[in-house]
């Protein structure tokens, strides 16, 4: 899995997630502090994603993607604090999981 930060996104960038997020997206990306991107196999997106909504207050949406390797990116959404909690949160879990 790949993990990015984005503190105090800039407009141009909120707008290149618009245009790629599904039109029923229910986060207000303009209130959003700072964006956690994840990418990943679907399998472990899907699994990220429910782990950093349980964990903290942000949300979570699906970001279309052109990628041959049906790798999937997901965007999490709130302020700095929040992001930076649910990608620690989704790195632990993540590492506890592998040792089944």
């Amino acid at each position: 899995m790949d993990f990015r930060i984005i503190k105090s996104p800039s407009d141009s960038t909120k707008d290149i997630l618009r245009r790629r997020m599904s039109g029923n997206c229910k986060t207000d990306l303009d209130s959003a502090d700072a964006i956690g991107l994840v990418q990943g196999k679907l399998i472990d997106m899907i699994y990220a994603s429910d782990i950093a909504e349980k964990a903290v207050g942000v949300t979570v949406e699906d970001i279309r993607g052109t990628c041959p390797q049906h790798m999937v990116l997901l965007g999490i959404f709130g302020d700095t604090s929040s992001v930076e909690s649910a990608i620690n949160e989704i790195k632990l879990k993540m590492k506890e999981g592998k040792m089944i």
